[in-house]
């Protein structure tokens, strides 16, 4: 028996690449760990060139995701895919990185390719639900989140998700329980921004005891987040439900500093003066059949081309609506984004020359808001989508006017106040007028004082629906016309009114139809009913033109400002008021003044033809010298202040 030891054999050069890779791999998945996903993505990389292991591919495939190249992430899933047919996760991989470059019905397809006979997994389920939740196939996703469920009923995300498009169905009672289920799961860090998107549906189905007690507990948990901390939190959801500016700038910043967390900023550029026409883009996601783009149409179409050379940077989709086609028509260059990474955008931007960005989206759903934290340009600026601050520190000026923005309110902004001289909201007078309708085209009874409130259920508070009650108990005579906003609103609004003693057959519902029609069937209506604490926007601005009065309760934010700026524009301050009583007896004294509502009506005909507020091409002056003012100060190299409304010529 021999005591000799085995010599050693040297390892073969295939086992050495194979422990050089191992280790690569380690070294990516410590990065990952510490969320170092450009690092991890290079590691990885690493590892799948020494070895070409399935896993070392997924792995790199997932960093290149998270580190915002989706572009690289699809060639290597894809190939990944080639290689191995049977790997679930290779297109759950690349339709994750599609979603992410807005290739949503590529994404479909990619996940469609799994071989018959696997049997989908939970990721690969939940994968094919977002796609075809992202593709607005809600009634398609909504069985696909089920069956993913099925597998895995304690996924919180799944829960949020299966919310989103039952929300997007119209089912907001429904989309609300999806949500409080993720909430109670545990969301994470995205636990204050669920908890406000609960609130806001809730409020969307009109159950007002659910949201007043979801807002309850939500506030004390915002005021306890240190001011500077980075936090996912709803913006949106303050805005419109809360009137206090102060809370509303707090939840904001947050939110901004969360969103800057997201990618590098690019150098920081300075304005300079280039003897060449100023490059002005406007950036969003809603140049299509959108209240934005309604608005803004006509100021795009009078910009000055000798001092402006305009960009519309569009991220959002193309719904080949007239709408669309104006707005491409309206610019010199329509740069379409849809399908980039925020970085990607703003490297777009820089590559432009934009000197004055113009966000129209603030903190609103699918708001590019990442690409103004990159600073791409010299001077930028937020308008006219978001009711309030953004809280962002990388935004120079918020475009308001003396109403909604008062100069008094500045330590409220995150952005320094710059005032139009009249309005902050432009109107189209391009606009088709209202075809003459009866009521009887609508279902209206013709003698009936028509008290008409065509907001988003949102807007509906208890409060709100309490007075308009109060109005109808007033007036035997009266009718209450409401949207048919979603499946819930009709039932429950008319069960609160039955409880109120008010007969659920003077609650009228008017379903959702294409503008055109809207504006004939809105100039129907005797008085328009605004609401609180977020006023009617875009609806009171069509309101006033088709001659309709509306009245309006004035509060502290930015939100329940808008409708008292639209009277201002059109000499109407009458119909301003301050209080819950002011707003009861204004009404009712219109209600009792046949001759008076004839006379207001006839008084906004003629703004329609006198009134700066109708006129696109004066507020494109405006607007044009209010954003020189702003460049000059940037010429200048010094920090942005607060530019007060300058008196029209």
């Amino acid at each position: 028996m021999s005591l000799a030891l085995p010599i050693p054999q040297r390892p073969t050069a295939a086992a050495r690449l194979q422990l050089q890779a191992y280790r690569h791999w380690q070294a990516g998945a410590d990065h990952a760990r510490r969320e170092r996903w450009p690092a991890a993505a290079a590691a990885f990389a690493q590892a799948t060139d020494l070895h070409a292991d399935s896993a070392y591919g997924l792995a790199a495939a997932h960093a290149l995701i998270k580190s915002g190249r989706a572009g690289e992430a699809v060639q290597r899933a894809r190939q990944l895919r080639q290689r191995y047919p049977r790997e679930m996760l290779g297109y759950t991989l690349e339709s994750h990185a599609l979603i992410s470059l807005g290739r949503h019905d590529e994404a479909l397809r990619c996940l469609r390719e799994l071989p018959a006979g696997i049997a989908p997994d939970h990721p690969y389920l939940m994968s094919l639900a977002m796609a075809l939740q992202m593709s607005a196939r809600h009634a398609e996703a909504v069985p696909v989140f089920l069956q993913a469920l099925a597998l895995k009923i304690d996924d919180p995300y799944l829960h949020f998700h299966l919310g989103t498009s039952f929300k997007q169905l119209g089912m907001k009672a429904e989309a609300a329980e999806c949500v409080r289920t993720a909430v109670a799961l545990g969301v994470g860090s995205s636990e204050l921004a669920a908890r406000g998107q609960l609130v806001f549906l809730e409020r969307e189905a009109c159950r007002w005891a659910e949201a007043d007690a979801e807002l309850e507990r939500l506030r004390p948990a915002l005021r306890a987040v240190p001011p500077q901390q980075a936090m996912e939190t709803s913006p949106f959801s303050h805005a419109v439900l809360v009137d206090d500016p102060e809370e509303q700038l707090k939840v904001a910043r947050h939110y901004a500093l969360h969103v800057a967390g997201k990618l590098q900023p690019l150098p920081r550029q300075r304005a300079r003066a280039h003897g060449g026409r100023l490059r002005l883009g406007y950036l969003s996601a809603d140049f299509h059949t959108h209240a934005t783009s309604q608005l803004l149409v006509q100021v795009l179409e009078h910009h000055d081309r000798q001092a402006f050379e305009v960009f519309a940077l569009s991220t959002g989709p193309d719904d080949g609506s007239a709408l669309r086609r104006r707005v491409v028509a309206a610019v010199e260059h329509f740069e379409e984004l849809r399908g980039l990474g925020h970085a990607q955008v703003a490297r777009r931007v820089r590559e432009l020359g934009i000197d004055i960005l113009v966000d129209l989206k603030g903190a609103t759903y699918d708001a590019p808001l990442p690409v103004l934290a990159a600073r791409p340009a010299p001077l930028q600026v937020t308008w006219l989508g978001f009711p309030g601050t953004t809280g962002a520190p990388y935004i120079d000026y918020l475009i308001g006017d003396p109403v909604v923005t008062p100069l008094a309110d500045a330590a409220n902004f995150a952005e320094k106040i710059a005032q139009m001289p009249l309005c902050y909201q432009p109107n189209d007078a391009r606009r088709e007028r209202p075809q003459p309708s009866s009521r009887a085209d609508w279902g209206v009874p013709e003698d009936a004082l028509l008290l008409c409130g065509f907001h988003q259920s949102y807007k509906i508070s208890q409060q709100v629906f309490d007075l308009w009650c109060s109005l109808l108990r007033e007036r035997d005579d009266a009718m209450l016309w409401l949207l048919q906003w979603n499946t819930n609103v009709q039932d429950t609004l008319r069960s609160e009114a039955k409880a109120r003693g008010i007969d659920t057959q003077r609650l009228l519902f008017a379903p959702v139809v294409p503008l055109q029609q809207h504006l004939s069937r809105l100039a129907c209506a005797d008085i328009y009913l605004d609401a609180w604490p977020c006023n009617a926007h875009t609806t009171a601005g069509e309101a006033l033109w088709v001659s309709v009065p509306v009245v309006t309760l004035q509060g502290r934010a930015f939100a329940q400002r808008v409708a008292a700026s639209l009277l201002h524009a059109v000499q109407l301050d009458e119909l301003v008021c301050h209080d819950m009583n002011g707003y009861r007896d204004t009404v009712l004294a219109l209600a009792a003044d046949a001759p008076r509502r004839a006379a207001l009506r006839r008084h906004l005909s003629e703004q329609q033809q006198r009134s700066p507020l109708f006129d696109g091409a004066a507020f494109a002056r405006d607007l044009e010298a209010l954003l020189q003012r702003m460049w000059q100060q940037a010429l200048r190299g010094a920090p942005p202040q607060p530019l007060a409304a300058e008196t029209r010529p």
